[in-house]
């Protein structure tokens, strides 16, 4: 290993407003209206009624898989969503002058179903999507499901693909809700009518290096959000972008890119896919979601997790020569969960940092994880239980 300090050292020199959100009521109470409105809209199912689908558990990627249904509903400009229904997992029609596919008027969530040892299946923490996705469409100048609405659509959608779950230990259900611009629009402006809706798909880890430490590269060419622009909510414009950076970086044999603050290029803001923290003695740091970071759910929660667990916890603006002395790196994110950084590249200088067991991150997340499927008692009303 080469000193940090050296490496580091002449590189660098020559070189909140946080949203806040009150407590959602219970909602279990939308079980009995999910197992309801299933009985309605179900057809006779082509599919196999086995407990699971015929899926390599084992060897599951972050990749899409065609599952048995998916969630819909549209609204016009100015109303409320109607009631959504389920259907067949498919293709949608738009118009070739809808919204979202010419001003990219658009949103998308991403959330997990869980089964448990026991069989149960568990949400994690659905209304803080639906909070955020509320944020996103009123910077869009969209209309959004209520809260209510959001998870219940999003109980009914994993409860339909039951099968398609993994078994306890083997993965997840990917949830995606979307809601776009479906509307004509020719001049720009915000569309007519509007769709939202959800697809799943099982899933294993995000990474191609499964629980292997990540490499990260210093992207210094791309930004990934501006001040004033839409880097703090999940608008579908924040992502293709990024491609260009992404895709350099892993033919280089990356596993990510940590993008930079756009004005002065010194500060760390994400990575593309998730949000960062450094672990320096026993203070962990992650940049403030000031407008250009996403304030992600895994986010707040390891938060959370980490000061219940003793921990100094800054949410501030963090420079890149904090890189030097950080004992640890990790990155967090509903696709990623908790992910330990093995080193991070800039300018062809590598640091090391520490990974395996008995790390922080590995503590962190062996909790959230152990939350999430209902391996520890939940305290903090995270789990909604819906089968």
């Amino acid at each position: 290993m080469i000193s940090r300090r050296a490496c580091f050292r002449n590189l660098l020199q020559s070189l909140r407003t946080s949203y806040s959100s009150s407590k959602i009521g219970d909602y279990h109470r939308f079980a009995s209206q999910a197992s309801s409105s299933l009985q309605q809209v179900f057809q006779p199912s082509t599919y196999s009624d086995d407990e699971y689908s015929e899926v390599d558990w084992d060897n599951l990627g972050f990749c899409m898989m065609r599952t048995d249904y998916m969630y819909m509903t549209k609204c016009t400009k100015g109303e409320c969503f109607e009631q959504g229904q389920l259907s067949r997992y498919g293709n949608i029609e738009l118009s070739p002058a809808a919204g979202v596919l010419n001003y990219g008027q658009g949103l998308f969530e991403g959330t997990k179903a869980y089964r448990s040892e026991e069989g149960r299946l568990l949400l994690f923490r659905p209304e803080q999507n639906a909070i955020r996705m509320k944020m996103g469409a009123e910077r869009m100048c969209m209309p959004s499901p209520s809260i209510d609405q959001f998870v219940d659509a999003v109980k009914q959608t994993a409860i339909a693909n039951k099968r398609w779950v993994p078994p306890a230990g083997k993965g997840s259900l990917y949830l995606r809700p979307l809601l776009m611009g479906s509307g004509e629009i020719l001049g720009l402006g915000a569309a007519p009518e509007y769709i939202f809706l959800i697809y799943v798909s099982p899933v294993g880890n995000y990474f191609k290096e499964g629980f292997a430490p990540l490499n990260l590269y210093v992207e210094e060419e791309f930004d990934r959000a501006s001040c004033g622009g839409t880097g703090g909510i999940k608008s579908i414009t924040n992502y293709g972008p990024g491609l260009k950076a992404l895709t350099r970086a892993k033919s280089r044999g990356f596993s990510d890119v940590v993008y930079l603050d756009s004005v002065n290029k010194r500060f760390i803001e994400e990575v593309s896919s998730c949000n960062i923290f450094i672990l320096k003695g026993n203070v962990i740091s992650t940049p403030a979601a000031n407008g250009t970071i996403l304030e992600g759910v895994t986010r707040k929660s390891i938060i959370d997790i980490a000061r219940g667990h003793g921990y100094q916890v800054e949410e501030r603006v963090i420079s890149l020569i904090e890189l030097i002395d950080a004992d640890e790196i990790f990155c967090t994110g509903t696709a990623v969960g908790v992910a330990p950084v093995g080193s991070v590249t800039y300018k062809g200088q590598r640091i090391l940092y520490k990974t395996g067991p008995h790390t922080v991150s590995q503590e962190l997340h062996s909790t959230l994880e152990g939350i999430k499927r209902g391996l520890i008692k939940d305290n903090k009303g995270w789990i909604v239980e819906i089968d």
